[in-house]
């Protein structure tokens, strides 16, 4: 590891020792795990993982967080959050993201309250600056502290210390939460992410390990990184079978690629696109 970035780790321990003790918002991705386990090392049983579930979190992504928690030896404990319930979250926004972190930290602040934890700690690092990040928002609002972020430390050093402490996710793709398929202004329901959430699952089964499925109406629409298209088209029939199972009419492959963030332009829509019909009912 280069001495720059050993300094930086050096500095995100002496972040995390500073709160004493703190609750880590931990969704499983590499970010938080790279807190959580930080936090575990320098705090010990003073540290505690917190992983909020609600109908926008993939249950297979919970399982995984619980996991690596287990794996690893670091407490946890699942927090219930509520933001489907909140209209101003379910009528989608674009800063939805604001809402949904709102009642997470809502959750974690009155565990933090009631338990006597002096801090709460997420995984918000220095490439998320300038990024359109309204959740950033509500986590400064309640006061929660962002060591990678405090130590600059960005996304590709992120993965690398992740690495370099040996954490199985070093590599893993982000997720964004369910809600995140859907266009700015169509209503957020729990029956909805479920049914994005099968269809996800349908590509897991099959092996493919970066995606998104972009909930328009009946058509899913199915963004692969490129080099994975070819595979893909190869397995329309199971992918067929599996997203229609899910509630979609009609299944189409986006000859742009994946893309984070595809669905974040103004009107709710991505830019135009390409699209590969799978299948298409008659």
């Amino acid at each position: 590891m280069n001495p720059e970035l050993n300094e930086k780790l050096t500095t995100l321990r002496r972040l995390v020792r500073e709160c004493n003790s703190a609750l880590v918002a931990y969704s499983g991705g590499v970010d938080s795990a790279l807190v959580m386990v930080v936090a575990h090392q320098e705090l010990g049983e003073r540290a505690l993982a917190c992983i909020g579930v609600s109908p926008s979190y993939p249950t297979r992504e919970m399982r995984a967080a619980i996991d690596l928690a287990e794996q690893l030896g670091v407490p946890y404990r699942l927090i219930d959050t509520e933001e489907h319930l909140d209209p101003s979250y379910t009528a989608n926004p674009v800063d939805r993201c604001y809402f949904c972190k709102t009642e997470l930290h809502d959750q974690l602040q009155a565990v933090a309250q009631a338990e006597g934890w002096q801090a709460v700690l997420d995984g918000n690092n220095a490439s998320d600056v300038g990024d359109f990040r309204p959740g950033m928002t509500a986590a400064r609002e309640h006061n929660v502290r962002s060591p990678l972020l405090q130590a600059g430390i960005t996304k590709d050093e992120v993965r690398a210390l992740a690495r370099h402490l040996d954490l199985p996710v070093w590599d893993k793709p982000a997720m964004a939460c369910l809600s995140s398929r859907v266009p700015h202004g169509v209503a957020i329901t729990p029956a909805l992410l479920r049914q994005i959430e099968a269809a996800e699952d349908c590509l897991v089964t099959l092996g493919f390990d970066q995606f998104r499925v972009r909930h328009h109406d009946e058509i899913a629409r199915i963004e692969l990184p490129v080099e994975d298209l070819p595979r893909a088209a190869s397995l329309h029939g199971e992918i067929t079978a599996g997203v229609q199972a899910a509630g979609y009419r009609y299944v189409t492959l986006d000859l742009a690629g994946f893309r984070s963030g595809s669905l974040n332009g103004s009107n709710g829509h991505s830019t135009p696109i390409a699209l590969m019909p799978v299948i298409g009912n008659q």
